[in-house]
């Protein structure tokens, strides 16, 4: 059974990005959908990134993923990976598992081995917002009455250089620790640093992190140098997470091997798919690492195919959803997952589980990107009479 057609669809979310979706066709009718993993700007560049791979695909039998993987990685990318290539094939293969679960008239993760659990976990990211500590506890307070148990923001104002101005670092630990009082001892906080600080910052940051109970301390160090993500988690007693800036396998087995992290969230949609989140997770088991997969991605396709996998590994611990998205995707689904509070049910329908009204898809047409958001030099670091604030930089004339 053949691919035969593929076409994309960016679908505008009004947020801080739109979501790239991809709708793969078989010969005789078949057809499943799967996300690419896209930033603010790039949608279309990953877009066209498809189109381009396309023609090789079609014409190949859409069983054979992993064959199809490899030679585009070898042939069309000639051996060199990158976030983009790997975005773009994700689309494509979760698609074809879809597609496979419909024709064998089972959900994706009874192809995959079966669930090893019931239900998934998901923590509630994209509701944080950039305004100020006290609408930041009262955004997270309306979380936790949704029935989330567990929640992930980043604390820290400023822009993202390796070294932080201590004003900067005072203020995310009054902010976590506002967090944690709003919401109780119980209540899970994950706070996320995407890449920011030297190792001297960071586990600085770290330990004063720990008298404040939180579950995880994500990404503190640019994860291309895993040798500064080993050195804080040599020195901080918080779990540290990595793997959302990571692409290859390659890139996952040497992270293992420095024995730089205790998670790892790879993101199903931007390194190729259900396959290459399997085999991560394979890789990570016997080095006693858990997965939480990230998933910046629509609580649609993109979730329904973490939720397969997360299904069925058993170094599993909790997953990403983006509550921002929630109510655009489903004004477009006419089938979707099921969340009860913090918990996913695992979707009995064959396949991925989901499916979209293309016409209102349509009905939600990307918007360009603004060139808002990159600094000027006379906004750079440091700065004379610096005031720490989410919304922005605050300074004297």
């Amino acid at each position: 059974m053949k691919i035969a057609r593929i076409e994309t669809f960016i679908l505008g979310t009004g947020s801080a990005k739109d979501l790239l979706f991809c709708r793969v066709e078989t010969e005789n009718g078949h057809y499943g959908w799967g996300e690419a993993y896209v930033t603010h700007g790039r949608e279309e560049v990953i877009e066209v990134l498809i189109a381009k791979m396309a023609p090789h695909v079609i014409g190949r039998p859409v069983f054979n993923i992993r064959h199809t993987g490899q030679v585009l990685f070898d042939d069309f990318a000639i051996k060199r990976g990158s976030m983009e290539l790997l975005s773009a094939w994700s689309a494509i293969e979760i698609a074809s598992w879809d597609i496979i679960g419909k024709i064998a008239g089972l959900p994706v993760y009874n192809l995959l081995g079966g669930p090893s659990r019931e239900r998934v976990r998901v923590y509630a990211n994209g509701w944080a917002g950039r305004t100020t500590i006290e609408d930041g506890v009262e955004r997270a307070l309306k979380i936790k009455a949704m029935g989330f148990t567990a929640a992930k923001f980043d604390p820290f104002p400023g822009p993202w250089r390796t070294h932080v101005d201590r004003k900067d670092e005072d203020f995310a630990i009054r902010y976590v620790a506002a967090m944690r009082e709003a919401l109780g001892p119980d209540f899970e906080i994950l706070v996320e640093a995407h890449r920011r600080f030297s190792p001297q910052h960071a586990i600085r940051i770290g330990r004063r992190l720990e008298a404040l109970g939180i579950e995880w301390y994500e990404e503190p160090c640019l994860a291309d140098n895993l040798a500064l993500l080993a050195e804080v988690r040599d020195k901080v007693a918080i779990p540290i997470v990595t793997g959302e800036a990571l692409y290859t396998k390659e890139s996952f087995f040497e992270c293992l091997s420095r024995r730089a992290a205790d998670i790892l969230n790879p993101d199903i949609c931007a390194i190729g798919g259900i396959s290459a989140l399997l085999d991560i997770s394979v890789m990570a088991q016997p080095q006693a690492v858990v997965m939480s997969p990230h998933n910046y991605n629509s609580p649609l396709i993109g979730m329904a195919a973490t939720v397969h996998v997360s299904a069925v590994i058993p170094n599993f611990k909790i997953t990403e959803y983006f509550v921002n998205f929630e109510q655009r995707c489903g004004e477009i689904a006419t089938a979707g997952l099921v969340r009860d509070g913090g918990w996913i049910d695992l979707p009995t329908i064959p396949g991925l589980g989901i499916d979209i009204d293309i016409g209102k898809l349509r009905s939600h047409p990307h918007t360009e990107a603004s060139h808002h958001g990159l600094r000027h030099y006379t906004e750079e670091y440091p700065r004379k009479g610096y005031v720490p604030t989410l919304k922005g930089d605050a300074a004297s004339p």
